[in-house]
């Protein structure tokens, strides 16, 4: 049996590197750029007493980043330190980026991410992706791409790989598109459709979306269960810092867990879903409005307006929310459950009736809920930033590049 817990990288990016002398030197070239990605700033001293190596040794490891054009000097490090001040080093805002691309049922969306972790450039689409077909919809998100790439290429950046989030099952080879019910896509290979230049990987928006909480949110989670929403609810799990993942690769698929098992018939063919009562177009729907470009800006508008309608539609996909959570708690244990991608923006209305429900059914204290700040940004950024940590944990894959 494969083993459930893998790096919070989704698959296909970086790589296991060897117990040889140059896989040890690759592991030391990743801890130098890690330790000044995370604390800039830093001169070659100090950054051998963060990491435990000679001064000597780190040294020739950062004249190499430098010479790969991952790190820059600034010149003399900030005040306050003892000794001779050497040169402080940042990460450089030039060189690899992360691609990073989402497919949702009604947008498409680009972003380019430097290796400091800034967003450089960013492309959207808006219009109706479900019944398409996958090659042209994915005409269209190459076209975005392409775009973003060439904006990026101005401020002296290149790519370093493309990640895209899919609102559907991925398979391990991180590439093909096993089934996403909402889009009615079935076994497509993402990697024959996109351009073929740059490493790509797939992966569920969930999981994007839980990785970018991890490396982007606010505190330090372990152990937590992210649950976004779009039309589709997805939802993944991150325990010791790493994506649960499941046999197949497909744990998380919160929104097809029967909540009233007679109820009404779902696109993934079983009845009763989650997503029937809490996505996006179940609260609509229950809300008696008409689907728009912007339907939590909507849902919102309208609650915040009084419209005891919508206010009772989001208290009931909450109860809904509650319902199949509380499963999910009592089997995982999570430390905490964050809500993302739409859900986040409708937290004030689902919230009471969510965590009411977790507080009933759950077998100890109820498992604290909280609101990610990156919202419905989340797996988009995720995913850029997925290649970049493919870059930090490797650098010297740069060096290979033709």
């Amino acid at each position: 049996m494969t083993a459930p817990l893998h790096d919070a990288r989704p698959p296909g990016t970086g790589r296991v590197l060897p117990d040889t002398q140059q896989g040890m030197r690759r592991r030391n070239l990743a801890r130098v750029l890690h330790a000044v990605s995370a604390e800039g700033g830093l001169s070659r001293a100090a950054v051998a007493t963060r990491i435990g190596l000679t001064r000597a040794a780190v040294s020739t490891l950062v004249d190499e980043l430098i010479r790969w054009g991952l790190l820059e000097e600034l010149g003399p490090e900030r005040p306050g330190r003892v000794g001779r001040p050497g040169s402080a080093l940042a990460v450089s805002g030039r060189g690899p980026a992360g691609i990073g691309a989402e497919i949702g049922v009604d947008h498409l969306a680009v972003c380019a991410v430097d290796l400091r972790g800034e967003v450089r450039a960013r492309a959207v689409r808006r219009g109706a992706n479900r019944g398409r077909a996958p090659q042209a919809v994915l005409e269209d998100l190459t076209a975005l791409v392409r775009r973003v790439v060439a904006e990026s290429e101005r401020a002296d950046l290149w790519p370093a790989g493309l990640a895209v989030a899919v609102p559907g099952l991925v398979a391990r080879d991180g590439r093909t598109v096993v089934r996403a019910p909402n889009l009615d896509w079935h076994d497509t290979d993402l990697g024959a459709l996109l351009p073929g230049d740059w490493p790509l990987t797939v992966d569920n928006e969930a999981n994007f979306g839980a990785v970018a909480e991890l490396w982007l949110g606010a505190g330090a989670l372990g152990d937590f269960l992210h649950v976004s929403a779009e039309i589709g609810i997805g939802a993944a799990v991150v325990v010791d810092g790493r994506l649960l993942r499941g046999t197949r690769g497909y744990a998380g698929e919160l929104g097809h867990v029967p909540v009233w098992p007679d109820g009404p018939a779902c696109p993934c063919g079983g009845r009763g879903c989650l997503e029937q009562y809490a996505g996006e177009e179940a609260v609509l729907r229950a809300a008696g409005l008409e689907r728009r470009e912007d339907p939590v800006g909507l849902l919102t508008e309208r609650a915040e307006a009084g419209d005891e309608r919508v206010r009772g539609a989001l208290r009931d996909a909450g109860t809904a929310l509650g319902i199949a959570l509380t499963g999910a708690v009592n089997l995982l244990d999570p430390e905490t459950v964050v809500l993302g991608g739409a859900l986040a923006g409708l937290a004030p209305w689902l919230l009471p009736a969510l965590e009411s429900e977790l507080a009933a059914r759950t077998a100890d204290t109820a498992c604290p809920v909280t609101v990610s700040r990156l919202g419905s940004q989340g797996p988009l950024l995720g995913a850029a930033r997925s290649v970049i940590r493919a870059v930090l944990d490797d650098p010297a894959v740069v060096a290979e590049r033709p």
